[in-house]
């Protein structure tokens, strides 16, 4: 009969340091100015009419158990459509002419997102 045996020695003291400061980390404080910098990125990159659109962009951050997320938001709404969505993917008029979108969120918002992961990447390295 054939058998594994196997034998540990040492500490995990550093496994346990990082497990609880994991436990103190503040995701949100740590993305909360990547937020406020999403808003300034959409908000120059809106295409400008009467600048309203540009001006309307803010935050929330949803945090539930597991998650936490982010949503920017635009509150300029006309006729009850969203400008920035009508910017960014096109729209009918009411002549019946179409507006071509133009792809300015993505663009804008990319770069966040890349920052975002630096900044939680170096944060969970450093705890």
């Amino acid at each position: 009969m054939s058998g594994v045996s196997f034998s540990v020695s040492g500490s995990f003291s550093a496994t346990e340091q990082f497990l609880k400061s994991m436990q103190k980390f503040d995701i949100r404080r740590a993305i909360e100015s990547k937020a406020e910098t999403g808003v300034a990125a959409l908000a120059s990159a809106t295409p400008m009419d009467t600048g309203l659109a540009a001006h309307s962009w803010g935050y929330e951050i949803v945090e539930t158990k597991t998650s936490v997320t982010i949503w920017w938001t635009n509150n300029d709404i006309e006729n009850g459509y969203p400008v920035a969505v009508m910017a960014q993917y096109g729209h009918g008029t009411g002549t019946g002419g179409y507006v071509q979108g133009r792809d300015f969120i993505n663009p804008a918002i990319r770069p966040i997102f890349d920052q975002i992961l630096l900044e939680v990447e170096r944060l969970v390295r450093n705890a």
